[in-house]
């Protein structure tokens, strides 16, 4: 039997460049595996800051040193490089392309990868798209009747409008969700661009820049809660992992929280009654099916205890895989140790590829 070629796909025109690459060397060591060594061929491709593909030689540096390529602006010298690929890219069969945030989860590379008439690890254009916009998620799970804390929705234009347009937004924000309340970019991963507010100035302030970011924007209602994860395996299939819970001394679970060591603790499995963890679980499952993700998933939820209420936060259709991210650990708690969890995951974007 010879062994499949995968394309490891990481980098990208995001800021969530960095993260990308220490994924990555995560998921090129599971691949590297003894146990999946003799079924897979390691092929890694680097994308760059201004979007250009670089082949193995090149990404293979970046995986050794986990350092972007320095003194890349976001755009490219040569645009035509963009429509070259390395001469490698044409023996892959199966891609894992591990590109957080826009350009990457969002079902931009996903519709390349369709093109290229090659499967690929994750969910398609329709799950990909939707999972990565805040406000079509939050309509797909409103649709399924999942629980959800209450939400408004705002445009770049309303935001930079003139100044009564812009009072008038506070004011119907303020009416619907008083505070505090939480505003986030519609198209960022990773807590990017997302801010805290408590009063009509930190409002102003936080959509502003919220706007500087994306044009589409969600203010979410503050909620007292705990904070819980579930991790989905699966294509038409689906398993749903231990939960997990998040705690952490800031304000909330930012971009730097998330990703520095020590910053946020992970509680696994979290401690809550059976009859929770059951409808989380199955809540879980009918997040991904609502936006039609497949492969793997991370779904988050708000867990009221003194209520016993429950509600979707969000799904993300390609979470890290980091030492310290929650989506491997959730599954290495269940019993699926990483190389066995990078294996599945490669066989069942085969699985899907066919049809």
């Amino acid at each position: 039997m010879s062994q499949l070629q995968v394309g490891l796909l990481f980098g990208g025109r995001s800021g969530e460049h960095e993260v990308s690459i220490v994924s990555a060397g995560a998921i090129a060591q599971g691949l590297q595996a003894s146990a999946n060594q003799a079924k897979y061929t390691l092929v890694p491709f680097y994308i760059r800051k201004d979007g250009v593909w670089c082949g193995p030689e090149v990404a293979q540096q970046v995986l050794a040193s986990q350092t972007a390529i320095a003194g890349i602006t976001d755009t490219p010298s040569d645009k035509a490089a963009l429509w070259q690929f390395p001469s490698e890219a044409a023996a892959i069969d199966v891609w894992f392309p591990i590109l957080h945030g826009p350009n990457g989860e969002d079902g931009t590379i996903q519709g390349l990868l369709d093109l290229m008439q090659v499967p690929y690890i994750g969910s398609g254009v329709l799950g990909s798209s939707v999972g990565m916009d805040k406000l079509a998620m939050k309509m797909a799970f409103a649709q399924a009747g999942l629980a959800q804390v209450d939400y408004v929705a705002v445009t770049r234009e309303q935001v930079w409008s003139d100044p009564c347009v812009f009072t008038k937004l506070c004011e119907q924000i303020e009416q619907q969700l008083n505070y505090p309340a939480f505003v986030k970019p519609a198209n960022l991963g990773s807590s990017v661009g997302i801010a805290k507010v408590r009063n009509r100035s930190e409002l102003e302030a936080a959509l502003d820049a919220a706007a500087g970011f994306d044009r589409r924007i969600i203010v979410e209602a503050g909620v007292t809660a705990r904070e819980v994860e579930c991790a989905v395996l699966g294509n038409s299939q689906l398993k749903a992992s231990v939960l997990g819970e998040i705690t952490f001394e800031s304000d909330f679970y930012d971009y730097e929280t998330k990703y520095t060591a020590g910053k946020a603790e992970l509680t696994i499995p979290a401690s809550v009654p059976a009859e929770i963890r059951a409808k989380i679980q199955e809540m879980a499952i009918a997040a991904v099916q609502a936006v039609d993700a497949a492969g793997l998933s991370r779904v988050d939820f708000f867990y009221v205890e003194a209520t016993g209420e429950i509600f979707l936060n969000e799904i993300n259709t390609l979470p890290g895989f980091t030492s310290t991210s929650m989506y491997p650990v959730l599954w290495e708690n269940t019993g699926i140790p990483f190389p066995e969890l990078v294996d599945r995951l490669v066989q069942l974007a085969l699985e899907r590829g066919k049809g």
